[in-house]
């Protein structure tokens, strides 16, 4: 399975997000491989440390490559580098990504993440690390992808920019990816004892948006993490947001109902919506949920 973790607003925590999912994975015995396509490499330095400039070749050498005339020769595991914490290994990347989208932007070089994943065989599961905007690189993920998950920081500017993002993923889905699934929305830096976080939260569920649970919460034992350069789980794996992490994970590997929802009628798309429209089946317990898209992607 392969997870991108996308939202097109900065600071909803989606390197933290990625990164402590893969380590649970890593953590259960999965074969887990963290891919930053992120020029700012924060999940590269949030798992390497100082190590993460000196890991070469990276994404920017892979992308490169792929603007030569000659055909890839490199191995596929040329790119991939260990991280100290086992069944866990990152796609790294650095600053010099940011000057290659104006190279890359054809359809030919849009499918080379794709092609690099699928020869990548040896990974059970991969997680996507992208930047805050809809360009190059994260188009190249979500079409690379079989899930999205989307971030969600309790923001009014959170809420308005997703239906657009929502949008832009479906036209993506329709136009080059048709199994790429929402899987859903991470709620991140949830504060308990506010009010407004909280209403946020029921808005989404009114609209019917698959809200994902449990919540991640506000916590400086995040900073600390970072800090350290270690994930929860091995940080504080009896911390109150390692448990989080660990049942978030637990959720997303749990048998999907999406997998007949094409064969299943999809209400009209409610007006203001735009292209999707969610389907909850229960609001109780970690919420299962049918896909996505318009009746006649269905």
């Amino acid at each position: 399975m392969r997870y991108i973790v996308f939202n097109s607003k900065g600071g909803v925590g989606k390197s933290s997000i990625v990164c402590n999912l893969a380590a649970v994975s890593a953590a259960e015995g999965k074969r887990t491989l963290v891919v930053d396509l992120d020029p700012q490499a924060n999940a590269t330095h949030y798992l390497l440390g100082s190590r993460g400039p000196e890991a070469k070749p990276n994404l920017t050498d892979f992308f490169e490559e792929t603007l030569s005339l000659r055909l890839l020769t490199s191995d596929a595991d040329t790119w991939v580098h260990p991280t100290p914490f086992e069944n866990l290994s990152i796609v790294p990347s650095d600053l010099g990504m940011a000057e290659l989208p104006p190279k890359l932007e054809s359809l030919h070089n849009i499918y080379k993440l794709r092609k690099l994943l699928e020869r990548l065989e040896e990974f059970d599961v991969v997680f996507l690390d992208t930047p805050p905007a809809l360009n190059f690189f994260t188009t190249s993920a979500l079409i690379a992808a079989d899930g999205c998950l989307i971030p969600f920081d309790c923001d009014e500017f959170s809420h308005r920019a997703l239906i657009q993002l929502l949008e832009e993923v479906e036209e993506i889905r329709e136009d080059h990816n048709p199994q790429l699934e929402v899987r859903g929305i991470v709620v991140n830096l949830f504060q308990l004892r506010a009010r407004l976080p909280q209403q946020m939260v029921d808005q989404l569920l009114d609209e019917n948006l698959p809200v994902l649970e449990p919540y991640i919460t506000a916590s400086v034992k995040m900073r600390e993490s970072h800090d350290a350069h270690r994930p929860l789980i091995d940080l504080a794996p009896s911390h109150k947001l390692s448990q989080q992490f660990r049942d978030l994970y637990a959720t997303l590997e749990r048998p999907r109902l999406a997998a007949v929802s094409s064969r299943l009628e999809v209400p009209a798309v409610p007006a203001g919506h735009g292209l999707f429209h969610l389907h909850r089946i229960s609001r109780r317990g970690p919420p299962e949920w049918l896909a996505w898209g318009t009746a006649s992607a269905m």
